[in-house]
């Protein structure tokens, strides 16, 4: 199955293994509680997967590698200690907790969560020496003498051996044990993650015209080369910051992260040709409503591949202008439930306002750090709330002890307006970059794929669908309609065809 369908598996068997009836019992007892065993190819997003089930699920996740461990940091470090057996004084051999199982502890306390995901990854990798350890845990649920806490469902995971030669296969009794969970690379399903974690453009669309490209590993007399999921995902994450301190990205860079030297050298031609339609086509001059007729019949005349490069680029501007709204936006959400706050606080017999808020800012920041420590706080979340306590921080620092709760009330209040202002500008600047892109597009590629892909992404992109559901916008509104009404109408003729074919054979059976 794909890792989509994975995710959800495993969701609903963490939910089924938590869930206890009114008596507190689990409707699954402990002992019929299979550890899950996820196998599929490296770098394919088996951790990421997990993040997200432990925040969707409001559960802590404590995640090994477990190739990295020795048995004594597994298992735990021997010690003796004397016991009284039968009327004889023994010596017996205990263990340490192990490291492992300690995290899971040391992760309770630190977030106040009592079930967790202990997540073990490469677990068929082991040594010779942890192999039968890594046995006893998922057929036992322990680590030395020490059990997994109570609340805490266990998933392991592995890579098949055509993938690792330093596999272990695991016997029939362990595998009668656990709960197996294939997984393989999909594209489509990758692509869906790589919109909601905003992706550099350049790859997703490189990969929506080279889909052959996303996933390879083969071996020849060099050694293996390869190209995962989990590359593509650090190469994007590099290629943003190099874009931000305007570093290069040459092959030899791209090589290090695709490690597939066909592909890495593909996708580095590609990568000078999309940076150069971005300079020839003047996309930021699109988006600000300049003038382009210089550059429309190149656009009219060109090759697929470089129009739907031109369609990237022009959602990769657009999308910025989004995020930067959507930022602004949640920021300025944060600020005024802080300033509602702040206003019922002064209702009381306050003498020192400036201090009241400073304190108010403080137990903001100290809610965002346990959020943060939680796990139970999106990346998003995260950066909204710390630009709401930058903003905050620096309109504490305009108050004086000597104001009285209207004065200080009064200059906490203009920080917002501005920052309300700041969100407007932002709102109406993406507003108008779309507006002007699609004035391109239209003369452009009317009625073409391009816009179709360029509608339905608007659609589907995180930052550009908020916007679009809170800011109305004409003209996607009739095209996504339009293509709405389309996709509806082929459907129809497919199940019209399905019925013929149906009729057909039904005759011909007669």
């Amino acid at each position: 199955m794909d890792i989509k369908r994975a995710k959800q598996e495993i969701e609903n068997t963490v939910r089924a293994y938590l869930a206890t009836d009114d008596t507190g019992t689990p409707l699954i007892p402990p002992v019929r509680q299979r550890p899950i065993l996820l196998m599929g190819p490296p770098g394919i997003g088996k951790t990421q997967i997990m993040e997200q089930i432990a925040r969707d699920c409001g559960i802590a996740l404590v995640a090994y590698t477990i190739t990295h461990h020795t048995r004594q940091s597994a298992v735990g470090l021997p010690f003796i200690r004397h016991r009284h057996y039968a009327g004889v004084d023994r010596s017996v051999t205990e263990y340490t907790m192990s490291e492992i199982i300690a995290s899971c502890y040391e992760k309770m306390e630190q977030t106040g969560l009592k079930n967790g995901i202990l997540f073990i990854d490469e677990i068929n990798c082991v040594s010779e020496t942890l192999a039968p350890t890594m046995l006893q845990f998922l057929q036992g649920k322990t680590f030395g003498n020490q059990p997994v806490p109570a609340g805490w469902v266990i998933v392991a995971a592995g890579n098949p051996p055509e993938y690792n030669k330093s596999v272990r296969d695991f016997d029939l009794v362990t595998l009668d044990r656990v709960r197996r969970i294939d997984i393989e690379p999909e594209l489509s399903v990758w692509q869906e993650y790589a919109r909601a974690h905003r992706l550099h453009p350049a790859i997703t669309a490189y990969l929506e015209l080279r889909p052959q490209h996303f996933y390879k590993i083969e071996n020849d007399v060099d050694g293996p080369k390869f190209v995962t999921a989990r590359g593509w995902e650090d190469l994007s994450a590099y290629l943003q910051a190099a874009g931000a301190l305007s570093l290069p990205a040459d092959e030899e860079v791209i090589g290090q992260y695709l490690r597939h030297p066909e592909v890495a050298r593909d996708f580095a031609a590609y990568w000078a040709l999309y940076q150069k339609y971005r300079a020839d086509y003047g996309v930021e001059d699109i988006l600000q409503g300049k003038p382009f007729d210089a550059v429309l019949d190149r656009a009219l005349n060109a090759a697929f591949d470089e129009r739907m490069s031109l369609v990237s680029l022009l959602l990769a501007g657009l999308n910025t202008r989004f995020s930067k709204a959507r930022q602004t936006d949640e920021a300025t959400d944060a600020c005024y439930q802080q300033l509602r706050a702040f206003k019922r606080s002064l209702n009381g017999d306050i003498t020192d306002p400036a201090a009241v808020f400073a304190a108010q800012c403080d137990d903001y920041e100290a809610q965002l750090e346990a959020g943060k420590a939680s796990g139970r706080l999106t990346a998003a979340q995260i950066a909204a709330h710390t630009r709401a306590a930058a903003l905050m921080r620096g309109w504490g620092k305009k108050l004086d002890p000597a104001m009285d709760n209207d004065e200080a009330f009064d200059t906490v209040r203009a920080g917002f307006n501005a920052q309300v202002r700041r969100r407007e500008e932002a709102v109406a600047a993406a507003g108008d970059a779309l507006e002007a892109a699609f004035d391109f597009m239209e003369r452009a590629f009317p009625d073409t794929q391009e816009m179709v892909v360029f509608v339905n992404e608007l659609a589907l992109g995180p930052d550009s669908a908020a916007f679009l559901a809170e800011n109305e916008c004409e003209r996607f509104t009739q095209y996504s309609q339009s293509l709405l009404l389309n996709q509806k109408q082929d459907e129809l003729l497919a199940e019209l065809e399905r019925d013929d074919l149906r009729r057909s054979e039904g005759s011909l059976a007669f």
